[in-house]
C-alpha cells in the first residue's frame, strides 16, 4: 500500500504543478480562460493577481508532496521496508496531500458548479491518504 500512496501522491503533485502552470503562467491564454470561465478582459485583469498567487500555492503543495515522496522512496532499505521509512517523508506526504484534499473539499462545498474540478483535484490526495492509513494499520 505504501507504493500505491507514493504513486498517487506523485500524480497529485504533477496535477498541482499543471494547475500552477495554468493559473500563474497561462492565465491569459484562450484555453485557460475558457477552462476557468473568464469571458471578458476586465474579468481577466481583475482575477489575474489572485490566480497568480493561487497557482503558487498549488506549486508549493506539489513541492511539499514531491519531497515527501522522495524521502519515503529513498529511505534506508527503500519504500518496501516498513521499519526504515522516513518519518519526515511521511509527515510531508500527509501535510501536502491533506492540504490538497482539504482545498478540494472547500472548493466543492463553496461552489456546486466546481464539484467536478474538486473531485479531480482531490482524488489522488484521497487515494494517497487512504493507502497510507491502510499501510500504517497493517504495520
Amino acid at each position: 500500500m505504501l507504493i500505491v500512496s507514493l504513486v498517487a501522491a506523485s500524480l497529485a503533485a504533477l496535477l498541482h504543478v499543471y494547475i500552477f502552470v495554468m493559473e500563474s503562467v497561462l492565465w491569459s491564454t484562450p484555453r485557460v480562460r475558457a477552462t476557468f470561465g473568464i469571458d471578458d478582459d476586465r474579468q481577466l485583469e481583475h482575477t489575474k493577481p489572485m490566480a497568480f498567487n493561487q497557482g503558487f500555492y498549488n506549486l508549493f503543495l506539489a513541492i511539499v508532496t514531491a519531497v515527501g515522496v522522495v524521502l519515503v522512496a529513498t529511505s534506508r532499505g527503500g519504500a518496501g521496508q516498513v521499519d526504515d521509512v522516513s518519518s519526515a517523508g511521511l509527515a510531508l506526504l500527509v501535510a501536502g496531500t491533506g492540504s490538497m484534499l482539504a482545498a478540494a473539499l472547500v472548493l466543492a462545498l463553496s461552489d456546486r458548479t466546481k464539484r467536478r474540478a474538486a473531485s479531480t483535484q482531490g482524488l489522488f490526495p484521497l487515494v494517497t491518504l487512504v493507502a497510507l492509513l491502510v499501510w500504517s494499520l497493517a504495520r
